[in-house]
């Protein structure tokens, strides 16, 4: 159930203060903040950092961007949408009457309609945005030890650990569809030691209220905290009888990070800050009824439980599974011509986004997400992305719903040092295609890094021991 990641150095978490010195130290180029933030010479800052955290928001089957935040009211019929453009509170900027809460905050949010890549098929679509480039290997989709790092171990390995507070957890459980989980949500070629703590929330029931928790924290049967204590101890003087008996000081690689994991999966287990982050049973149920009582609800307020507990990047992964397990990508509207998952019998797209499992449950529970940010003054250095692996066609098929569109989509961003309020780009006037300023998942991904004070070439070393750089794209400066 649990990966967890080692501490390779005696460094601790940075505490907020400590995190906004050295912030202003690298806007000057100081060798002390490069030293600590790519403390292993991987890579360093080279200017200063926005984001302190990240959310990253994956609506798995690609969300309807004609019908939510890139509207033709002036196309044709059987183009335009069938929602109403309603205004937001930024003059000049509608989005669709389907998210009238996420209206009330697009002055918060950077919407770059000008997304876009060549490949329709959800598999190579979805490896391609998760991983943030093209897949070494461009036909195989799925998460394999020699992948390129995903986001949340790049972040992890260049930054330096977190405290004792996980630097990367996948909420509510990893990203599948009745597969392996897809690359870029392991630390790849990097190791095991870097991959995120991922919940594993039961395969059904998406719209219930079941618990979103992660079980491994909780100590087994008959195993108390004094007696997990005393378990430490005798492993600890083990270790040193060990020592005594000629092992040798200097354990090789594998075993230290190996010890490490250990040491950190304790921490986890013992540590009272991150015991608590992880339960969501401390939020006032009006906190939990504004998020939503689902997993999504409950996984948007968990990351921001996580985020204010200092928790680096955590992945929130939008997918629907029925109460008997079926599982549907609730985002992929085309509409159906026989039921799906015994949910509603036929299902027309339109049917599709409007209920519960999509932009209902979605527009109260990003939005909460967004006040509550703000609110609490996260946001200004939370970065959260709001992504899916493509769009979807202008035209409306049969079954009033729309098809799979990589050519011209929208993405959104807000907080971590992004200008709220803004549009980048444009797509044509029937929104199929790029008209300005096109923006490819490698570029979205560099966006992200530059957020953190990461230029793209910056690298990480791969085990041969060859630098590699941590994206293909360039970053949109622009939006900062």
């Amino acid at each position: 159930m649990l990966s967890l990641f080692p501490k390779l150095t005696a460094a601790h978490g940075l505490p907020r203060r400590q995190w906004l010195r050295m912030t202003a130290a690298a806007a000057v180029g100081s060798p002390v903040a490069r030293a600590v933030w790519g403390a292993d010479g991987d890579g360093g800052l080279s200017h200063r950092p926005t984001a302190r955290h990240l959310i990253s928001i994956f609506l798995c089957g690609g969300p309807s961007q004609p019908d939510l935040w890139d509207l033709k009211p002036e196309a044709p019929a059987g183009v335009r949408t069938v929602f109403e453009p309603i205004a937001t509170t930024v003059p000049g900027i509608q989005m669709g009457s389907l998210i009238p809460r996420v209206a009330q905050h697009a002055d918060k949010l950077a919407i770059i309609r000008s997304l876009t890549h060549d490949n329709n098929d959800h598999n190579f679509a979805i490896a391609r945005s998760l991983l943030g480039q093209l897949p070494e290997r461009v036909t195989e989709v799925h998460a394999a030890r020699d992948d390129h790092p995903g986001i949340g171990a790049i972040l992890n390995r260049l930054l330096g650990p977190v405290g004792d507070s996980p630097a990367w957890v996948v909420l509510p459980r990893p990203f599948t569809t009745y597969s392996p989980p897809y690359k870029g949500q392991s630390a790849g070629f990097l190791g095991p030691a870097w991959d995120p703590i991922t919940l594993r929330k039961e395969t059904k029931g998406s719209l219930t209220d079941a618990p979103v928790e992660l079980d491994a924290i909780r100590l087994p049967e008959g195993v108390d905290t004094r007696r997990l204590h005393d378990r430490s101890v005798l492993a600890r003087h083990l270790g040193t009888l060990r020592a005594a008996a000629g092992t040798p000081a200097s354990e090789p690689l594998s075993v230290q990070r190996m010890e490490a994991a250990y040491g950190e999966a304790f921490d986890l287990v013992t540590a009272s800050a991150a015991r608590r982050a992880f339960d969501l049973d401390r939020e006032p149920d009006r906190v939990r009824d504004r998020y939503g009582r689902n997993e999504y609800g409950q996984s948007f307020l968990l990351a921001r439980r996580l985020v204010e507990a200092g928790v680096r990047t955590v992945n929130v992964f939008w997918t629907f599974f029925d109460t008997k397990g079926c599982q549907f990508n609730l985002w992929d509207n085309h509409g159906v011509a026989s039921d799906v998952c015994g949910i509603d019998g036929q299902l027309t797209g339109v049917q599709q986004l409007t209920h519960e499992y999509c932009t209902p449950s979605f527009d109260r529970s990003f939005s909460a997400l967004l006040e509550d940010l703000s609110d609490r003054g996260l946001l200004d250095e939370t970065l959260v992305s709001v992504a899916g692996e493509f769009g979807r066609t202008p035209k409306i098929n049969q079954w009033n719903g729309r098809d799979h569109w990589a050519h011209c989509y929208t993405q959104l961003l807000a907080g971590g040092g992004v200008r709220g309020g803004q549009v980048y780009g444009a797509s044509d006037s029937q929104g199929a295609w790029v008209k300005d300023n096109p923006v490819t998942p490698d570029d979205y991904a560099a966006t992200i890094l530059h957020a953190f004070g990461l230029p793209p070439e910056a690298a990480v070393i791969h085990p041969t021991g060859r630098p590699v750089r941590i994206t293909t794209g360039q970053p949109v400066t622009s939006l900062f």
